[in-house]
């Protein structure tokens, strides 16, 4: 079980640094951000995938081909769109948080595997869960004049985090099901084999991302291209590829329940990444954001740790 903790740990310290490369690329849309991050994702997948395929060829169904389609584009796609929305519109500390709901999320739909945690002990762990919301989208609003953004702009970025929220809870659920009830793949595979589907819906991205004016929309003017194409170098391999792996390891050797307590890691990552970018210390409601939701998921940890060892 350990093991399993400390590769969802390692996953979250890669994985909360999507967090911050939208602010650091600010000047190019969750498109372009999108298409580059999983273009080189499925490059570097693909890279990977060569000396494997001889075996792998023989073992992936047109089932797996299905499931690797909707996992990849709810898991990556469509979440890492919605992501860069929140961050640019409503910021990183209230991405991250409304993000950071994830481990709830995916108990609660986890609540019927087996060894699950009945929901009424859950009650109050999630309550403190949301009270870290609560206080955080007070926040945004308490110190919407702060920003170049008004309330409006913030409020869609929250819709975006509530629909990276939602993405992701699907993605970890349906992978952490579907690499339980099929064995024969690794944890190295699935990843490769992701990777590569990711890369391939890329490519339908990439069009309107790279190709003005396709679509009315325009690449970013007066952007760094070359900060713009290390970010998302750097992205795809620690986030993507090395991230993701561990994330497979962590998902084979943890329970539905557990394994998703350990979401809480990206949460906290991207807060402290957050914080160091923006110099400073997080405001009394951040804290108390910080605190509930950490609070709430130790809890509910604790909670489902006998099930584990009935």
């Amino acid at each position: 079980m350990w093991q399993g903790i400390a590769f969802g740990l390692a996953a979250g310290a890669l994985w909360g640094s999507v967090f911050l490369a939208p602010q650091l690329l600010s000047a190019f849309s969750a498109l372009e951000l999108s298409a580059a991050r999983y273009l080189l994702y499925g490059v570097i997948s693909l890279c990977l995938l060569v000396p494997l395929w001889p075996r792998l060829r023989h073992k992936v169904t047109r089932a797996d081909w299905v499931a690797l389609f909707w996992l990849s584009l709810a898991g990556n796609t469509v979440y890492y769109l919605f992501l860069v929305g929140a961050v640019q519109w409503a910021g990183i500390a209230p991405a991250s948080l409304i993000v950071g709901v994830l481990p709830v999320t995916v108990t609660l739909i986890g609540s019927r595997d087996h060894g699950a945690v009945p929901l009424r002990k859950l009650a109050w762990p999630l309550l403190l869960v949301g009270l870290g919301i609560l206080s955080v989208n007070l926040d945004v609003f308490m110190h919407g004049s702060s920003s170049t953004h008004g309330w409006g702009t913030k409020l869609l970025g929250i819709v975006c985090a509530v629909g990276a929220l939602s993405c992701w809870t699907s993605y970890a659920v349906g992978n952490a099901r579907y690499l339980a009830r099929n064995g024969h793949f690794s944890s190295h595979e699935w990843s490769v084999l992701t990777g590569v589907v990711t890369g391939l819906q890329a490519l339908l991205l990439a069009v309107p991302a790279f190709l003005p004016p396709l679509m009315g929309i325009h690449p970013a003017i007066g952007g760094d291209w070359r900060l713009f194409w290390l970010v998302c170098a750097t992205v795809a391999i620690g986030a993507s590829t090395i991230g993701n792996a561990f994330w497979h390891a962590a998902s084979r050797r943890l329970p539905l329940t557990l394994s998703g307590q350990m979401i809480v890691f990206e949460t906290f990552f991207a807060l402290c990444y957050g914080f160091f970018y923006e110099a400073r210390w997080p405001r009394a409601l951040e804290l108390i954001a910080i605190v509930s939701l950490l609070a709430g998921v130790s809890w509910s940890v604790r909670l489902h740790a006998p099930a584990r060892n009935a």
